[in-house]
C-alpha cells in the first residue's frame, strides 16, 4: 500500500506530465526511483529532447537535493508544492539554477543539501512552463 509520501510524489508527477502534454511535449515517467530524470519529454519532430526532475510536496516545504549537488543529473527541475491540491504551483528551473540556490546543511559532521522555499519560489520559476521552449509540432 502506497504511502502519503508516494501518493504525493505520484499526484506531482502527473500533473507535471498532463501540464506538458497540453503544451504539445510528448512526455512519459521513467522507470520508478532509478537514478537521473523523472520524466523524459521531446517534441513531435524528436528535434528537442528534455530530461526533467519531478519533486512534489504537499505543501511549501524545502525539497530535499542529497548530499552532493555535483551528482544532481537532470536539466530541468518542476518543484511542484501543494501536489494533492486541485490547482497545485510548479516552479520551473534549470540544474544550473537549483545547484547555485541550494542551501548547505550539516548535523553531526553530515552535509546534505536543501532547496528552501525562498529559494525556489520566485515569479520568474513560478508556473513558467514557457522556459522550457516551445516544442515543434510536426
Amino acid at each position: 500500500m502506497a504511502n502519503q509520501g508516494q501518493l504525493t510524489g505520484n499526484a506531482g508527477l502527473n500533473y507535471v506530465l498532463w501540464q506538458l502534454s497540453r503544451r504539445g511535449w510528448h512526455a512519459m515517467p521513467t522507470i520508478r526511483n532509478a537514478r537521473g530524470s523523472d520524466i523524459l519529454a521531446t517534441d513531435a519532430a524528436e528535434s528537442v529532447f528534455l530530461g526533467i526532475q519531478s519533486k512534489a510536496l504537499s505543501k511549501r516545504n524545502p525539497v530535499p537535493l542529497g548530499t552532493d549537488l555535483a551528482k544532481l543529473r537532470s536539466d530541468w527541475w518542476v518543484i511542484t508544492i501543494h501536489a494533492n491540491a486541485d490547482q497545485p504551483i510548479c516552479f520551473i528551473m534549470t540544474l544550473d539554477e537549483v545547484r547555485e540556490l541550494a542551501h548547505r546543511g550539516e548535523k553531526d559532521g553530515r552535509v546534505t543539501y536543501w532547496l528552501q522555499p525562498k529559494a525556489y519560489d520566485h515569479e520568474a520559476f513560478r508556473n513558467a512552463w514557457d522556459r522550457l521552449g516551445t516544442p515543434v509540432l510536426n
